[in-house]
């Protein structure tokens, strides 16, 4: 892990995102881009440069005062921050797009960015960043709530149905087992409609984990209405230091009509959860 990007709008939020990030970072000699995005519903994103063409003097003089308070802000937090390698972008735009950008301009390994979820008719239209991020980046996401101190990272809530576990997960959680022990929880959730008795699930829970040579485990079948519950439930029964899990990244008619099981667990867990999309 080379390249941590968090996408900060200094809100405490986003700010508990950047502690978490700054922690791994120095566990793992990373480099933080630390990314504000002042929003003009005009542009998609566009990498500020010092120059920016605005319709009016009055739109130039409210962005260039926007890009101003962030350079204060970015200052900050090199300040707090001192031992942890900092690069700083601005960019104007909308900033799901300009996240996606620089995922793919800076080669990102990790986005860590803070949440504070979604819920009813603005969950189902609309969405949070991170919902979007979450569903499409081509990279590992990790999402926070609040305060999280990476240091005591102990265990793991990985969900898995076993035909959504690529070998992707298995290299995240591989990493982290490098730098913290920690113990794997994997979890298969029962629900209704996607039941399989337990001697069937376990052996192959098992099986999985043998092959993929995660050293420190242990397994568990979970029962409950709906998996994304299961999934948040079973992670308060052990409380879980961080939830592992994949999103399909389906669009459009297809999202709304199967939504996504990570989704819904980033926009109501209150912990960590670290995404990777099967599509990437």
């Amino acid at each position: 892990m080379k390249k941590i990007l968090v996408p900060t709008d200094f809100s405490e939020l986003a700010k508990n995102a950047t502690d978490l990030a700054a922690n791994l970072a120095q566990k793992v000699n990373a480099e933080i881009i630390l990314l504000h995005v002042v929003e003009d519903a005009s542009v998609a994103s566009v990498q500020y440069t010092g120059e920016l063409a605005m319709p009016n003097m009055q739109d130039r003089l409210f962005i260039y005062k926007l890009i101003e308070n962030a350079k204060h802000e970015f200052d900050e937090v090199k300040d707090k921050h001192k031992g942890v390698k900092i690069k700083e972008e601005i960019r104007v735009g909308n900033p799901y797009y300009s996240v996606q950008d620089m995922v793919g301009e800076y080669n990102i390994d990790l986005v860590v960015m803070g949440t504070k979820g979604a819920s009813g008719a603005k969950e189902l239209f609309i969405g949070s960043n991170a919902e979007k991020v979450v569903r499409h980046a081509k990279c590992p996401v990790l999402t926070v709530h609040g305060k999280a101190d990476i240091n005591k990272l102990k265990n793991i809530a990985f969900a898995t149905g076993l035909k959504d576990a690529q070998g992707k997960h298995i290299e995240i959680i591989k990493t982290i087992s490098e730098f913290f022990d920690v113990n794997t929880h994997i979890v298969r959730i029962n629900t209704p409609n996607n039941f399989q008795t337990d001697v069937d699930s376990v052996r192959e829970l098992h099986e999985y984990a043998k092959e993929s040579g995660i050293q420190k485990y242990d397994v568990r079948i979970f029962n409950d209405v709906t998996e994304e519950e299961g999934i948040i439930h079973f992670a308060d029964e052990i409380d879980a230091d961080l939830i592992v899990m994949a999103t399909h990244g389906r669009k459009g008619l297809a999202h709304l009509v199967a939504g996504s099981i990570a989704e819904e667990v980033v926009n109501h867990s209150k912990r960590p959860v670290l995404t990777f999309s099967m599509k990437h």
